[in-house]
């Protein structure tokens, strides 16, 4: 925000009614942004409190990072949006962190991301810290636990260059709240979710002039679904139109992802990181670890998409000779005895091989990042006791987190920063009362309605919560036509859930990204 240049000549016009009010509130008129610096200085003090309510305690800084061996000079802002209803009645504080390239004269050539993670319940930390933002921890690559106390470092694959970012913590995560008298249970929900967060993009848009931008989405985890249900939302609700989304281990299709006795397509969508993660811990035969990771998949994938599909289909009118063929290539492709895949009727839930691939060795695998691993109590449980790459990584994001918004950000708030809470459960999915929560028929719908959307989905071959074969299923049965098939963009990493703690893998994800936005829109970095 900045202060209008020719405010000085109204002060001194109108000197002894707001002398007053200028020595209060000069020191912090950068924080104050342009619509309601223009009514203070008209001495419209309606406007002026309408706008303070609105937007509340912006603390905005200035910054430079090195990025592709460029010099990026920044402003950061860090803040609340205060979410009304049209009887201009309070519903909401949103938190969000805005970095915005400064010295851009034409926004029109300067596209700006939303970004967000999902949980539900999850801040937007992890993109924000990890991938996106001009600050991020290093992880090791081996997947070593690292040792407190924690520090950033700037962020040399940050998108910042090419696009302005905005980061959204949806209600009740990081420092977002309802408002006083207002229920939680009125933004935990699906649509609740898509109606508040959809609104934050409409009032961020307009009070920081950003319609002419080439907009994006930017969501990782629950934040595909979050990202599918708004493109139509935004469409229907604000006409607004997008250039691109970027999903991040996505999940769109919860069909994909949930183990049940009556669904078996998670096993299908599953198997292939099952034979990532045992070519990671060295768990398969000498014939398939001398194979190339990507060879491993392939046919690991192509298995699962054939011979285990029709197996699981015929249910317990597969023949026994043919079962005991399909669980001894689930045996060599995932490194579990046939007699454990016997034993489980072919079917391997993630927490059931967490637990068992190394449980000779005493230890089991992560979740979010199978390359991780830790240790249970004992080795005879069913599952883990806990996710060893949760572990791993939920302390250090949110201890750096902690101390950058107050040391480099200057932005303070008493209350805890909710990295990831569960106080947004219940959630509700009364869309999808009686089904399974699927989001893919909005997305299509959208891309459809705006034939210029491009999306681009981020996957980790060591992904246990949202595995790739999982999006490749779901953007395969989004029904789109011909014509809009090239609008969809994949790509794959030898990472987790969040592949952007591989630095490898970060560095290549930049570069994607790169060709991603000069081809949703004509814009460069600038």
């Amino acid at each position: 925000m900045k202060t209008c240049s020719s405010s000085s000549v109204t002060l001194l016009r109108f000197l002894p009614l707001l002398a007053g009010w200028f020595l209060l509130f000069n020191s912090d008129l950068h924080a104050v942004d342009e619509s309601s610096q223009s009514a203070s200085n008209t001495g419209d003090q309606t406007a002026s409190d309408s706008a303070k309510e609105t937007l509340e305690n912006l603390v905005t800084t200035q910054h430079s990072v090195q990025i592709a061996g460029r010099s990026i000079s920044f402003e950061a802002t860090a803040g609340k949006l205060r979410l009304k209803n049209d009887d201009l009645e309070s519903r909401a504080e949103v938190f969000f962190i805005a970095y915005t390239k400064t010295g851009v004269q034409n926004p029109s050539e300067r596209p700006v991301t939303f970004c967000f993670n999902g949980g539900p319940g999850s801040s937007s930390v992890w993109l924000h810290l990890g991938m996106l933002g001009p600050k991020k921890i290093h992880f090791p690559d081996d997947a070593s636990y690292l040792r407190p106390p924690y520090a950033l470092r700037d962020n040399p694959w940050s998108m910042l260059d090419t696009t302005d970012l905005v980061f959204i913590d949806p209600v009740s995560t990081g420092y977002s709240r309802p408002s006083a008298e207002v229920e939680g249970s009125e933004f935990h929900g699906f649509d609740e979710d898509v109606e508040s967060v959809g609104q934050f993009i409409h009032d961020y848009t307009t009070r920081f002039l950003r319609w002419p931008s080439p907009k994006f989405l930017c969501g990782e985890s629950y934040g595909g679904v979050r990202a599918a249900g708004l493109s139509e939302h935004l469409q229907r609700r604000y006409n607004m139109e997008l250039n691109g989304i970027v999903v991040i281990s996505g999940a769109i299709n919860f069909q994909t992802l949930r183990f049940s006795t009556s669904n078996d397509l998670p096993c299908v969508c599953f198997l292939p990181c099952f034979a990532a993660t045992a070519w990671y811990h060295n768990a398969l035969s000498p014939e398939l670890q001398s194979q190339p990771l990507d060879q491993v998949v392939a046919r690991a994938t192509a298995f699962a998409q054939g011979p285990y599909a029709s197996a699981l289909l015929q249910g317990t009118a597969l023949p026994a000779a043919q079962q005991q063929q399909i669980a001894a290539e689930i045996s060599r492709l995932t490194g579990l005895s046939q007699e454990f895949v016997q034993q489980a009727r072919l079917r391997i839930t993630m927490r059931r091989f967490g637990k068992e691939l190394l449980r000779d060795r005493g230890l089991t695998i992560g979740r979010f990042d199978s390359r991780y691993r830790n240790r249970d109590r004992d080795d005879a449980g069913e599952s883990y006791e806990f996710d060893a790459s949760g572990a791993a990584i939920f302390g250090p994001f949110t201890a750096t987190f902690n101390d950058y918004i107050r040391r480099d950000l200057k932005f303070e708030d008493p209350r805890v920063y909710e990295i990831l809470t569960g106080a947004v459960q219940p959630w509700s999915y009364a869309s999808f009362e009686n089904r399974y929560v699927d989001a893919s028929e909005s997305l299509r719908r959208a891309m459809t309605a705006n034939p210029a959307l491009k999306v681009f989905a981020a996957c980790g071959h060591y992904d246990l919560a949202t595995p790739p074969a999982a999006m490749d299923y779901t953007l395969d049965h989004l029904g789109l036509a011909d014509e809009l098939l090239p609008n969809i963009t994949r790509r794959y990493y030898e990472a987790g859930h969040m592949m952007y703690i591989h630095d490898p893998s970060h560095q290549q994800l930049r570069e994607d990204l790169l060709q991603f936005y000069r081809s949703a829109t004509s814009v460069s970095a600038r």
